[in-house]
């Protein structure tokens, strides 16, 4: 089993950029596919993007393609999403989460409870 912490939310005005982190506990890291997901007042919660287990393979939402950019460094239990020309319809509380699958795009495909952890969440909030 795996924990999550993600850290880095924020306000940010329109345009500009924010890191996320996502800490995992646990030695069995490495063997996940991450995602990061979001959350925004009063929608469901959506798929954003994936990463294999290697970091070889990546699946972003349309939304964000080309703005956010996701990596994982395996040696610190740690998988990030750079986002960048952030808009105000980025607000939302975002939720890293991990997934025994093999490609990234299984993680938005799967039902949410069939993912195996997720963070807390951190909030995000793009000012216009």
């Amino acid at each position: 089993q795996v924990q999550l912490v993600e850290s880095g939310g924020g306000l940010v005005q329109a345009g500009g950029s924010l890191r996320l982190s996502c800490a995992a506990s646990g030695r069995t890291f490495s063997s996940y596919s991450m995602g990061w997901f979001r959350q925004a007042p009063g929608k469901e919660r959506e798929f954003v993007v994936g990463i294999t287990w290697s970091g070889g393979g990546t699946y972003y939402a349309d939304s964000v393609k080309g703005r956010f950019t996701i990596s994982r460094d395996n040696a610190k239990n740690t998988v990030y999403l750079q986002m960048n020309s952030l808009k105000p319809e980025d607000t939302a509380v975002y939720y890293c989460a991990a997934a025994a699958v093999t490609t990234p795009e299984a993680m938005g495909v799967i039902p949410h409870e069939a993912l195996d952890a997720w963070g807390q969440g951190t909030l995000v909030t793009v000012s216009s």
